[in-house]
């Protein structure tokens, strides 16, 4: 019988899990051909997260869960699931059921019987969010596909069913600065996407903001491509040559017509121009560094707090 670990991040969800507690059970119980383990991951949950997984685990013996000392980030709190899953197939998913449980079905025939080591639910549309996020979040994907080498698609997120090989591949990466849905692509293993259309929070609001939206993003960008870094090396030649021609064109003019004292105000403007150019170039470079910085530390990921993994 096959075993299917279902990994659940979870951020101040005390209102959302009970809720999706009774759907899962519904769903996990109804599949009579696997045995499933649910592996909840407190990622420093300020409300009353962790007491509610102490019942659940409590109640049912194949719930588990882990809980951070702090709130590391849902990267953080994926890779912890990815590690103590023991399942034959993995799955990662919200707690707040926007992400629709009744596919885990689907998702499961689908990795049996078709040739496929990864089912990945896509969302079809962004019903339910501002005009703003949208666009960005839209835009975002079509820039990133085409700096990066590796293709990330719209609308396909963390939830997921993959195979053993495939998980035994994600957790062999061992950077601390993780881009999860760069990394479902770079393993390179072959996925089948399963439309949905989207799905509002079961209670609560989402826990990210449009600053830790950008930040993501930025990390997404930095993390599988340099060519932000080839662009500002462009314009570092473009703006060598247009000051050699600028001297040329300043030394002949000057020759002939003798030196002139107008045109303050443009040299101003052009000085501050490139001056503000420079330091966002240097901004760049900077967050490039600032990520190796981060890496050659060697710092741990994630820090549990307590788990009931032994006990179970």
């Amino acid at each position: 019988m096959d075993r299917i670990s279902i990994i659940v991040p979870c951020y101040n969800e005390e209102k959302s899990l009970p809720l999706f507690y009774d759907e899962i059970i519904g769903i996990a119980e109804g599949m009579n051909e696997v045995s499933y383990e649910l592996l909840f991951v407190n990622d420093g949950s300020k409300d009353n997260t962790l007491s509610i997984l102490k019942k659940i685990s409590s109640a049912n013996k194949k719930a588990k869960y882990i809980s951070f000392t702090r709130n590391f980030g849902k990267e953080a709190a994926m890779l912890a699931g990815l590690q103590e899953a023991s399942g034959d197939y993995v799955v990662i998913m919200d707690a707040d059921l926007q992400h629709p449980v009744q596919l885990l079905p689907e998702m499961y025939y689908a990795l049996k019987n078709e040739n496929v080591d990864c089912v990945c639910a896509k969302r079809i549309d962004r019903e339910g969010e501002g005009k703003l996020r949208s666009f960005m979040t839209k835009y975002f994907y079509n820039i990133i596909n085409k700096i990066s080498e590796i293709e990330m698609i719209d609308g396909a997120g963390d939830y997921r069913m993959m195979s053993r090989q495939m998980r035994d591949s994600l957790i062999s990466f061992k950077e601390y600065n993780r881009y999860s849905k760069g990394l479902f692509s770079f393993v390179g293993f072959k996925t089948k996407m399963i439309p949905y259309q989207n799905v509002k929070r079961a209670s609560g609001n989402t826990k990210w903001s449009f600053l830790s939206l950008f930040k993501y993003a930025m990390n997404g960008v930095i993390s599988f491509s340099t060519i932000p870094l080839v662009i500002a090396s462009f314009f570092g030649l473009i703006f060598c040559f247009l000051a050699f021609v600028l001297a040329a064109y300043t030394a002949i003019k000057t020759t002939i017509y003798g030196n002139p004292t107008s045109g303050w105000t443009t040299l101003v403007c052009i000085m501050l121009f490139i001056g503000g150019l420079q330091m966002f170039f240097m901004g760049i470079m900077g967050q490039y560094i600032a990520k190796i910085y981060m890496e050659v530390k060697h710092r741990p990921i994630y820090i549990i707090k307590e788990t009931n993994l032994e006990s179970n």
